[in-house]
């Protein structure tokens, strides 16, 4: 909302509100040209001088808002007007620094034909850099907008997303290992209670997030069991001032989980380090993985789903302030996080 629309102001007290807080110090200005002149009557013509100028520069405005419902560039009407003021300007400085001696037509022609027009200019120029500022910040919010909503929806499909390929898991366990569903059924209720309403803000601080990490790690361990070579370089982060995108690294653990378990090797391998550094919150996990494991995730039309939310989570939150390498071979699959903490 407009300030003058907060104060209750309508457009034509806006104006003459502006004219009245503008004409005094242009009265000020040309009463001072006129004595430096020797011109008689100073302060009358001091006045009709600053209406002259008001009144130019109003209607440059106006003739600007003709000018803007026609043009939609608004870059170039912008610089042309701008080179219209200066060369009017140059014309008008050239005659007061060397007036004109001869007919008085010619001297009119000459001083106040291009006052007038640099004058009407400056009200366009002034009308149509408004309405840029205007509508770069209306564009602005708009995509803040676009931003945020797209940004809900990316969140909001994390939770359904990591509860599909849970439940998939527990089904595969219930028929081979089923004493192993009651306690992993409690790390699941953990998790799901985080995701749910916990991991709603935008920013989450990091050690809520360790937590969380920590719930899944320990779910998958009790659902691999010995099979598991876990190497656990976790920085435990006690300030909750350090911030992090909700459920951003948690992608990255579970895939490397789920890709891992169809290795051909008798473990599976899997190394986690997460730290901060001033303020920085790099983090890195790498699995174990098999040709067998890497034609199953092609296959798989859900396997892109985590990663591809992710990078665009890391645009929209980490705009020019992270770094995301992944490099892939047949036997490991390394993921390289580096961002800035909120």
């Amino acid at each position: 909302m407009d300030i003058w629309e907060k104060t209750g102001f309508s457009v034509r007290d806006k104006y003459i509100f502006l004219s009245a807080v503008a004409a005094g110090p242009i009265w000020v200005a040309m009463d001072f040209f006129v004595n430096t002149m020797h011109i008689p009557g100073d302060e009358a013509i001091a006045t009709a001088l600053t209406v002259f100028i008001l009144a130019g520069i109003f209607t440059g405005r106006y003739l600007a808002e003709l000018l803007l419902i026609r043009f939609k560039d608004l870059q170039r009407l912008t610089f042309l007007i701008t080179a219209i003021f200066i060369v009017a300007g140059i014309v008008l400085f050239s005659q007061l620094a060397f007036p004109f001696e001869g007919s008085a037509a010619v001297h009119l022609l000459l001083s106040w034909v291009p006052f007038t027009i640099t004058l009407m200019s400056l009200g366009m120029l002034i009308k149509v850099v408004r309405a840029i500022g205007r509508n770069e910040l209306m564009e602005a919010r708009s995509q803040a907008a676009h931003n945020k909503s797209e940004l809900h929806l990316l969140q909001s499909q994390l939770s359904p997303h990591f509860l599909f390929n849970t439940l998939n898991n527990l089904y595969g366990l219930s028929i081979t290992q089923h004493e192993k569903i009651p306690p992993l059924l409690l790390k699941l209720s953990d998790l799901l209670r985080y995701s749910v309403y916990d991991a709603s803000e935008t920013f989450v601080p990091l050690k809520e997030e360790q937590t969380y990490i920590d719930n899944y790690i320990e779910f998958e361990k009790i659902r691999i069991g010995d099979r598991l070579v876990l190497t656990n370089d976790i920085e435990k982060v006690v300030d909750p001032a350090v911030k992090i995108a909700p459920m951003l690294l948690i992608i990255f653990i579970e895939n490397a989980f789920k890709h891992s378990k169809n290795t051909a090797d008798e473990n599976i391998h899997i190394e986690i380090s997460l730290k901060t550094w001033q303020n920085l919150i790099l983090f890195s996990i790498k699995n174990s993985r098999s040709i067998a494991a890497k034609k199953e995730t092609i296959l798989d039309k859900n396997s892109g789903f985590g990663l591809v939310n992710v990078k665009k989570r890391l645009e929209l939150l980490y705009p020019g302030s992270h770094e995301l390498k992944i490099e892939e071979t047949d036997t490991s699959y390394l993921v390289i996080l580096r961002l800035n903490a909120k």
